[in-house]
């Protein structure tokens, strides 16, 4: 199920990981091609484009043309990487990605930057918190949310090598490294961050790092705290939510999307099958973003370690 993993100070963006990821998967996977709407410096796909100029193709301002092209593409027998910001690619060209891409369930690697509230000073217009349930509701859609820069590094590999379509929706600002760079990884399947036995905190993209952070607050309170994360949010690793929602009887979701048809729904339909447990979610309640820093969104929209801790005390409560 995992190892526990300790925090560490060394911060990253995972859309700089992805960066470094493509190109160095270039030299040794040349069925790979890129494709970017106008977007590569900012969505660092300008790397691979630098190390293989062959294989990258700059679509402009037309993102649903870019998933066409892809598609395209990927019929071919390439292994398409499609770039944007995420309220692009899972907005503007979502017909394109439904009708073109996951029906045919075509081999096209969509990966997003500048995904949730973290974006920062470009404000609600920018920043994508719908994209778990817009994609994620789509039939062969699988949807990924790393947490830091080595899980994306591993992410983009195991991606690049998994037949089919996939979402993966990375961040702007930088993030605590909080995994080791030759940890396991296996898509589809959560990993123990830290183990507890009186509530269990599941957890995607930069909030896993919260809630790390939440878990060393509760144990100061002599409450231990699981923290799993939940880096593919489709599909969930099922097994693993119910051997945790047993194990503790109270359960917290975090993540940097709208409550409605995130982390915290799929994971409540979860339990609602097979282990009825009380829960609690931190998202953000049905509003949009606003420009301003990350640190003040995240305590804004209530998304911090402190708003996590405090659901976790809520749900041991409401245990019994």
């Amino acid at each position: 199920m995992g190892t526990e993993s300790t925090p560490k100070v060394e911060k990253v963006a995972t859309r700089d990981a992805y960066g470094q990821a493509l190109a160095e998967l270039g030299d040794t996977h040349p069925e790979i091609v890129v494709l970017d709407a106008d977007l590569s410096k900012s969505t660092k796909t300008e790397t691979f484009a630098k190390k293989f100029p062959d294989r990258f193709f700059q679509m402009g301002i037309a993102e649903a043309n870019m998933m066409g092209v892809a598609a395209g593409l990927a019929r071919c027998g390439k292994v398409p990487f499609a770039s944007t910001f995420s309220i692009f690619a899972s907005g503007r060209a979502w017909e394109q990605v439904r009708n073109t891409i996951a029906y045919s369930a075509l081999n096209v690697k969509i990966v997003a930057t500048h995904g949730g509230v973290s974006v920062g000073a470009d404000g609600s217009s920018h920043q994508c918190i719908e994209d778990f349930a817009t994609m994620g509701a789509i039939p062969t859609m699988r949807v990924v949310c790393p947490c830091d820069g080595p899980e994306t590094k591993r992410v983009i590999k195991a991606v690049a090598e998994t037949p089919g379509p996939f979402y993966v929706r990375l961040g702007r600002a930088k993030v605590p490294t909080i995994t080791d760079r030759d940890a396991p990884f296996e898509l589809g399947k959560g990993i123990v961050m830290r183990k507890g036995n009186d509530v269990t905190i599941f957890a995607c993209g930069a909030l896993v790092a919260n809630a790390l952070q939440a878990a060393e607050k509760l144990a100061a309170e002599n409450v231990q705290a699981a923290v799993i994360n939940l880096h593919t949010v489709k599909p969930l690793d099922e097994s693993l939510i119910g051997t945790w929602a047993a194990r503790t009887g109270a359960v917290v979701t975090a993540e940097e999307h709208v409550l409605r048809g995130g982390l915290g729904s799929a994971v409540a339909l979860v339990l609602g099958r097979i282990c009825p447990v009380p829960l609690e979610c931190i998202g953000i309640n049905d509003q949009f973003g606003q420009s301003g820093d990350p640190e003040e969104l995240f305590e804004h929209y209530g998304l911090t370690a402190a708003h996590i801790a405090d659901a976790a005390r809520k749900a041991v409560s409401r245990r019994g």
